[in-house]
């Protein structure tokens, strides 16, 4: 099987992270696996599009990525099966996404800057929430599932399908809108996406309507809207 590297940045130095992160931890759960490598920036106060891209730049050809952020349980011990399987299936792959896509929608499972969630039928996959492993589990909807959008607590691809399309993270996404820019990214060269079944807990609920946010929404829409019309 591939490999399979996974990306992420942290704010931790590398002793804390691997100490008390709860990515560090489940890597280190999942050391025993050999076809997994990470690949962490270390203190890090660069967006997550500039680590990402860096990591499909060095990646080995063939290879699987996974970028995933550093608040995330990984309580799959078949994880890099999980990652393969997937990507057998879907170009990229995420752990929760929208079937659908809307005008001006600001988030993956929301329709409106109103934070109106959408209609169930339309969503899929599973993410459990809560500051310790194995927490309470939302289920969207059933998965696997094609998609127009994914959630990007968790994405993967085949590296050799991102350089072979030319496709990266804008980097002026920094935090916020990476995930559904790189998503329209994929879309657009009609490469197919969707959720698959990887069991993780994410830690944290997400900022949606901070400043930051609000501020990578205007970039993200005026990016797309004006080229892709919803």
């Amino acid at each position: 099987m591939s490999q399979v590297i996974i990306s992420s940045a942290t704010r931790l130095p590398a002793e804390k992270f691997w100490q008390e992160s709860a990515l560090g931890q489940s890597l280190r759960r999942l050391s025993f696996d050999d076809r997994l490598r990470a690949s962490v920036a270390f203190e890090n106060s660069q967006g997550l599009p500039t680590i990402y891209n860096r990591l499909i730049q060095e990646a080995p050809a063939g290879s699987l990525l996974v970028f995933v952020h550093d608040d995330v349980w990984l309580e799959d011990f078949f994880f890099p099966q999980r990652i393969a399987e997937g990507l057998q299936v879907f170009d990229a792959i995420g752990v929760a996404g929208n079937r659908r896509r809307v005008r001006n929608q600001p988030a993956w499972c929301f329709v409106n800057d109103r934070f109106i969630w959408d209609e169930r039928s339309h969503l899929s996959g599973s993410v459990a929430h809560g500051a310790a492993p194995f927490g309470p589990v939302t289920c969207f909807g059933l998965a696997p599932a094609e998609c127009e959008l994914l959630d990007g607590v968790l994405l993967a691809a085949k590296r050799d399908v991102l350089v072979e399309n030319g496709v990266t993270f804008d980097e002026r996404f920094s935090f916020h809108f990476y995930d559904l820019d790189f998503c329209r990214s994929l879309r657009a060269k009609e490469l197919r996406l969707g959720t698959w079944p990887i069991a993780l807990t994410h830690q944290s609920g997400g900022s949606f309507g901070s400043p930051a946010w609000r501020a990578g929404r205007e970039a993200y829409l005026r990016k797309w809207e004006a080229i892709v019309p919803s």
